[in-house]
């Protein structure tokens, strides 16, 4: 099985990256919001991997 990482429209809440991560991985989507809004608060980091993320992964 070839897995892809892509943005997921379907479930978005802001550009789709959680919801895509969340079933790359096979997890919960809260989840993975959870440890998104850790990572922004905590140290910063994790908002510009966001954006990131939001302009270089593919939509689907």
């Amino acid at each position: 099985m070839n897995k892809k990482l892509y943005r997921k429209r379907e479930g978005a809440m802001i550009a789709g990256v959680c919801s895509g991560l969340a079933e790359y991985f096979n997890c919960d989507v809260n989840l993975v919001r959870i440890l998104t809004v850790v990572a922004c608060c905590v140290t910063g980091v994790g908002l510009v991997a966001y954006i990131a993320a939001a302009l270089i992964l593919p939509e689907v």
